[in-house]
């Protein structure tokens, strides 16, 4: 982590890849993670762990078992632990997350993972990105 602030939109210039996170800073024992998405997740919950979304940019929608909930610029929404969802957004969205460090994107989805899908527990943040 660094001791300069980070322009998150300096940082969200600095990657390209889709569903695939990256840290900009750490509260805590958890990671405040930013992604770029466009099309869909997996179906998968955390079990230890809630999962906060803010949209940033664009609209993203988490699908859960019995609802869709649909996040335009500027929303928030809490996924709580245990609970089974599948983001996604047609257009496309910038997204900001608290996630605990160390959890994976996937959390507990057991079958493959489609190529468009980052499993990971979030990668480091291009510096460049500090203001």
């Amino acid at each position: 982590m660094t001791d300069e602030p980070v322009d998150l939109r300096a940082a969200l210039a600095s990657f390209d890849t889709l569903w695939s996170p990256r840290v900009v800073t750490r509260v805590d024992d958890y990671d405040v993670r930013i992604a770029k998405v466009r099309g869909e997740h997996v179906w998968h919950s955390h079990a230890e762990t809630d999962e906060f979304f803010l949209v940033l940019d664009g609209e993203l929608r988490i699908a859960l078992r019995d609802r869709t909930v649909v996040l335009p610029a500027g929303s928030v929404f809490t996924v709580p632990r245990g609970v089974e969802h599948r983001p996604f957004s047609e257009s496309g969205a910038s997204i900001l997350m608290f996630e605990r460090t160390g959890t994976s994107t996937v959390g507990d989805h057991r079958g493959p993972v489609p190529g468009h899908v980052d499993a990971t527990t979030g990668h480091p943040l291009d510096r460049q990105a500090t203001c």
